[in-house]
């Protein structure tokens, strides 16, 4: 079956069928965080140190890296990031710009095969991102909309992403290289947004046979206890074959619902890692060793 490898200088970790749902950490990017974004354009990376280090002790096995900030040196500062980060910590890491020069910049200093995040199926994006990509033997994200904008029709959706991939290969890419992106709309604007995504999900699998990723904590902007609406959608998406999701792994009832849906599937073999993370405290004296922490601790195959 599929599968994904990305790796840092020193670590692979693989997304793919049949193996643990692998958790991409969102929370370094300064859309929406004005404080960030400020600190960041100021040259302070101190949060973002701090994000890195959180999201790594919780269980994000890759860390998504965004320094998209209005009138700044984007280029610049992921490059800066990026750097500060791989000093931290050995996981991989998800390159995010929608600027060709930023992702060349985070390029340049990565060490390892990252993923780029992202491309879409515009002809003008997809002939400017894919060459990059193959260039650097990276994997990509692919974004299913084109310039009509996001269909609410998954078909459409789907042919999109089957013309990214065959694009794709069209520049060496192979099809193990590109995770795709059905896009998770707020289901509280769209009722049916969790269906099309798990419909998408399952065509995505079986017809193309690529790996998957999404936004998760787009599924509930705007309503109430969000992150057990998150948390029970990536349950059901994991159960539709989802493989990856850029997320907060912060929130215990996210993670928790994923360690509980790797379980469900199959992909936590003898529910080891759950019982690691959920097992009581050892007694005192006692030769077992207690959970360190309370965090999930998932070994990514590779």
């Amino acid at each position: 079956m599929t599968d994904t490898i990305l790796s840092s200088a020193t670590r692979e970790v693989a997304i793919g069928f049949g193996r643990p749902f692998v958790m991409i950490g969102e929370r370094i990017n300064p859309t929406g965080r004005s404080i960030l974004a400020e600190e960041m354009r100021a040259g302070d990376f101190s949060r973002v140190q701090a994000d890195a280090l959180a999201q790594v002790e919780a269980g994000a096995q890759v860390l998504d890296i965004n320094a998209g900030i209005p009138l700044a040196d984007e280029p610049a500062l992921l490059a800066q990031a990026i750097e500060l980060v791989q000093q931290l910590t050995d996981v991989p890491l998800s390159i995010d710009s929608s600027v060709v020069e930023a992702l060349e910049a985070g390029i340049a200093v990565y060490q390892g095969k990252p993923l780029i995040n992202s491309v879409t199926g515009e002809d003008e994006v997809l002939e400017r991102v894919l060459p990059l990509v193959a260039r650097h033997g990276a994997a990509v994200v692919a974004i299913s909309n084109d310039e009509t904008g996001i269909s609410e029709d998954p078909d459409v959706r789907f042919a999109i992403a089957e013309k990214i991939v065959n694009r794709a290969q069209d520049h060496g890419i192979p099809r193990s290289d590109v995770v795709v992106d059905p896009l998770v709309m707020p289901i509280g604007a769209m009722g049916t947004a969790g269906q099309q995504v798990f419909r998408l999900v399952r065509r995505l699998r079986g017809e193309l046979q690529v790996n998957t990723t999404c936004g998760a904590s787009n599924v509930s902007f705007g309503l109430p206890n969000r992150h057990v609406v998150t948390g029970t959608f990536l349950a059901m998406a994991m159960a539709n074959g989802l493989t990856s999701a850029i997320m907060n792994p912060l929130h215990p009832e996210v993670r928790t619902a994923v360690a509980a849906a790797d379980v469900l599937t199959g992909q936590d073999g003898n529910c080891a890692a759950w019982i690691r993370a959920n097992r009581a405290p050892s007694e005192p004296g006692s030769e077992r060793v207690g959970r360190r922490g309370g965090t999930r601790r998932i070994r990514a195959a590779g």
